[in-house]
C-alpha cells in the first residue's frame, strides 16, 4: 500500500471557503505545499459531489498531490479519486480497500485508545486522530483531546499499526502545528487555518515550514 504524506493534509469543505471555489483553493493549497487533499461535503446531492471532486482533480492535475473524499467511497470511485478518509461509523475499512482497491489511499478518522487498537491488522494507510483543540469547523460532543490526550492515542495507534502514518486533526493553526507535531503527529490536518485566510497559497506555506521544522527537530523528516 502506498506511503501517504500528511504532513500539511488540506481539507476542503464548501462552508469555509470565503466564497470562493474549491477548485481554486485546492490548486492555492498544493502551490504553498500541501500534501495530500481532501473533499468534506456533508450536504451536497451525490452529483453534485462527483462534479466537484472531479473540478479539484482537475485543477490540481500533474502537482502530484493526492485527493481523497470524506466518507464517499462511491464518490471516490466516480470521480477517479485517489482515496476515501472515513469515519468509525462509515463503511469499514475492509470494505472500502475491496471496493477501491490496493492503490487507493485509505484513512481512518480515530477518537479514543479504542479506536486506535482496533487500526491492528486494518487495510489503511493512515490514522487521524481528533478533535485534539477546539474548531468552528465541525461539531465534537467529546472535549477535545490536548496534546497530552493526542500523544497517548497516537502511542496505541503506532502499537496497534506499525508504520502508518499517524495525523491530527481540529483547531490546529500555526500557532500549536509544532506542539502536537512535537506529540508525536506526522502531519496536520487542517481547514480554516488555510481556507479561511485571504492568502492560502502563503498561508499553507507557512504551516509546511513549520511542521518540516518540528519534524526534523523530532528526527522525524526524511
Amino acid at each position: 500500500m502506498p506511503h501517504v504524506d500528511l504532513r500539511v493534509y488540506a481539507i476542503l469543505d464548501p462552508k469555509r471557503t470565503k466564497g470562493r471555489p474549491l477548485p481554486e483553493l485546492a490548486r492555492a493549497a498544493v502551490d504553498g505545499g500541501a500534501t495530500l487533499l481532501q473533499y468534506r461535503d456533508k450536504d451536497s446531492e451525490t452529483r453534485q459531489l462527483v462534479e466537484t471532486a472531479r473540478a479539484i482533480r482537475a485543477a490540481v492535475a500533474g502537482a502530484g498531490v493526492p485527493l481523497l473524499i470524506n466518507d464517499r467511497v462511491d464518490v471516490a470511485l466516480a470521480a477517479g479519486a485517489e482515496g476515501v478518509h472515513i469515519g468509525q461509523s462509515d463503511m469499514t475499512v475492509t470494505d472500502a480497500r475491496r471496493l477501491l482497491g490496493p492503490e487507493a489511499i485509505i484513512g481512518l478518522t480515530l477518537k479514543t485508545e479504542a479506536d486506535a487498537r482496533g487500526m491492528e491488522g486494518l487495510p489503511l494507510d493512515y490514522g487521524c486522530i481528533g478533535g485534539v483543540f477546539e474548531t468552528v469547523s465541525k461539531i465534537n460532543p467529546e472535549l477535545p483531546l490536548g496534546t497530552r490526550g493526542f500523544a497517548s492515542v497516537a502511542a496505541v495507534a503506532r502499537a496497534a499499526a506499525p508504520g502508518k502514518a499517524i495525523g491530527a486533526i481540529a483547531g490546529i493553526d500555526p500557532t500549536n502545528a509544532a506542539a502536537i507535531i512535537a506529540a508525536g503527529a506526522d502531519g496536520v490536518a487542517v481547514i480554516s487555518a488555510l481556507f479561511m485566510q485571504n492568502d492560502v497559497a502563503a498561508a499553507t506555506a507557512r504551516l509546511r515550514a513549520i511542521v518540516d521544522e518540528a519534524l526534523a527537530a523530532r528526527g522525524a523528516l526524511t
